[in-house]
């Protein structure tokens, strides 16, 4: 059994539909990059997931459990948790204090201060200083860890190189690889194809709403997912486009 299943996930912002009939599943210790254009439905699939935006139609299921009533809270108690596009700090409280609150909420585990240190070395001598005194790098590498803390069973990442610096984008993608070494479950949103097909061992491709390609990502090469990510291509769509 899966993981996480998203079962045919609809969401709406008004009358438009963002996320269009979206099925995917997520077994343990598996990454699978969220891939696709500006606007193709990733963050509303994301934060839909984590219980941040209301569900329109379909089921999420956790362990074959059906969360899909469940408020964010309560998902991240059960081990859902989202790392938010633009990281959405607690800019006055510092990147220590920005930790524990996430803890607060979450599950015992593996993830503490030290360990989080350990996985993100750049945070170390800046533990004491607030969230809007960090470079980009840091406050991204603050904002998975306050998401590690919670101990999740699956953690969704936002747009994780969205705005940042290429050596800050080098320093994160280091320290995911220890993250995903402890056996991490991973949906990551990233804007890089290369970086997302280097990570992750499963890739789906979005575009208006839809899945259009989906599978291993060693089955794909990086010109099918170009193809698929600008809509050029019918390869692994079962619907066209809206």
């Amino acid at each position: 059994m899966s993981l996480l299943q998203v079962e045919q996930l609809d969401a709406r912002h008004g009358l438009l539909q963002a996320v269009r009939g979206v099925s995917l599943s997520v077994s343990e210790g598996e990454i699978l990059a969220l891939v696709g254009a500006n606007g193709a439905g990733k963050t509303t699939l994301l934060r839909t997931i984590a219980g941040a935006h209301r569900l329109a139609g379909g089921r999420v299921l956790l362990d074959g459990k059906d969360v899909s009533r469940d408020r964010a809270h309560r998902r991240v108690a059960m081990g859902i948790t989202l790392v938010p596009e633009g990281r959405r700090l607690f800019t006055g409280l510092t990147v220590r204090e920005n930790l524990l609150v996430a803890g607060a909420r979450g599950r015992r585990g593996y993830w503490t201060v030290d360990t989080v240190v350990e996985a993100f070395p750049m945070l170390r001598d800046r533990l004491g200083n607030r969230g809007g005194e960090l470079s980009g790098g840091e406050q991204q590498a603050t904002a998975i860890g306050r998401a590690l803390i919670s101990n999740p069973r699956v953690l969704l990442i936002d747009e994780l190189s969205l705005g940042l610096a290429p050596i800050a984008v080098d320093q994160v993608y280091q320290s995911l690889q220890t993250v995903i070494a402890s056996g991490a479950t991973i949906i990551l949103v990233e804007q890089s194809l290369d970086r997302a097909m280097n990570v992750a061992s499963h890739l789906v491709c979005m575009l208006e709403g839809r899945t259009v390609l989906e599978g291993k990502t060693a089955d794909f090469t990086h010109k099918q997912v170009s193809e698929a990510y600008f809509g050029l291509s019918s390869v692994g769509r079962e619907d066209g486009p809206a």
